[in-house]
């Protein structure tokens, strides 16, 4: 009898004690880390996201976009890293999440242990883009002028680890043109736009969602796409050629988005969570705003966190050795 009284206690603590626990999220706010400057195109991502979340949980729910910029997006991964692990502390990243290994001698996490993978979010396109006195007019032409002018020019890039960077180490290691480019890095995208729209660099590479206003308004010239096929849907773009077209084999680079929360989670907020950010991806609000920004929403398996996890361990594959032929790291 003794035993069964106290079997009954210990059973109408644990229903107490969950009859008490308050459902995710509750009245705390859930906060969406982006590890860059605000107004940036991650930043912009993060802000759609939160909104189409929010009607996604049924508008209960509270989003804020908090900006942890500094070190490639490093300190605001390890921020979101460390947090505790309750579904209200989330990282919003880019494939930066996927070239830190190679980039940083001495990560402060581990992308493929310390990270929740939630879904992935979006890919954005790349263009090569000069400066508007270059005297090549299209694709080939351009890079018969780097060639002509080895060691001249200069490619610019948003800093150590951005999209613009790791675009143009790839594209570089494609056209084996190392040692033909002097690399200038800038403190965030807009800098860097600028000395190329001012003539003060040559070259870049960068997101649709950096460049498609520049390229529309003639302060930059367009060249090429990076994605494997050509941006049909885009009547800004449709027209220029990707780098395989040009003879890149295989060379097919888009700048995609993921979600992620701290190891440890729980897996129910982690499930409420997939179920909302999937809701979120369908929403024409949403997807309106990502094709405004040149952004295409994933539809495909990679919405689910095993899908998810297992292309960003194939991205740290396809990109660390690039990284480390080209010799761009930092401790």
């Amino acid at each position: 009898m003794k035993r069964l009284l106290v079997l009954a206690a210990a059973a109408t603590a644990m229903f107490a004690a969950h009859a008490q626990a308050p459902a995710f999220p509750g009245s705390k706010p859930i906060s969406l880390v982006v590890p860059f400057a605000a107004g940036g195109p991650t930043d912009r991502v993060a802000r759609d996201l939160a909104e189409a979340m929010r009607k996604a949980m049924g508008g209960s729910a509270n989003f804020v976009v908090e900006n942890v910029n500094g070190a490639g997006g490093t300190i605001g991964a390890a921020k979101v890293a460390r947090a505790t692990p309750d579904g209200h502390t989330l990282l919003v990243h880019h494939i930066g999440m996927a070239a830190a290994p190679a980039l940083y001698r001495k990560l402060p996490y581990k992308v493929l242990e310390d990270f929740e993978f939630l879904g992935m979010i979006n890919e954005v396109p790349m263009t090569i883009i000069g400066k508007p006195q270059l005297p090549a007019n299209n694709y080939r032409d351009f890079e018969n002028y780097i060639r002509a002018n080895s060691g001249k020019l200069n490619i610019a890039h948003a800093g150590l680890g951005s999209a613009s960077h790791l675009c143009g180490l790839m594209w570089q290691a494609a056209i084996n043109a190392k040692e033909a480019m002097t690399t200038i890095p800038f403190g965030g995208t807009a800098p860097a736009m600028n000395a190329l729209v001012g003539g003060q660099v040559d070259m870049m590479c960068d997101q649709t969602t950096n460049t498609t206003g520049q390229i529309e308004a003639g302060r930059v010239k367009a060249f090429a796409v990076t994605t494997a096929k050509p941006l049909s849907n885009n009547k800004l773009l449709k027209d220029y050629p990707t780098l395989q077209e040009m003879g890149l084999k295989g060379f097919d680079l888009t700048i995609w988005h993921g979600l992620y929360a701290p190891r440890g989670t729980p897996p129910a907020v982690l499930t409420q969570l997939n179920n909302a950010l999937k809701i979120a991806l369908k929403d024409p609000d949403f997807i309106k705003k990502q094709e405004g920004l040149g952004a295409i929403v994933v539809t495909d398996k990679r919405v689910e966190p095993a899908a998810h996890k297992a292309f960003v361990s194939a991205e740290i594959n396809k990109i660390k050795p690039v990284v480390e032929a080209a010799g761009k790291f930092a401790d």
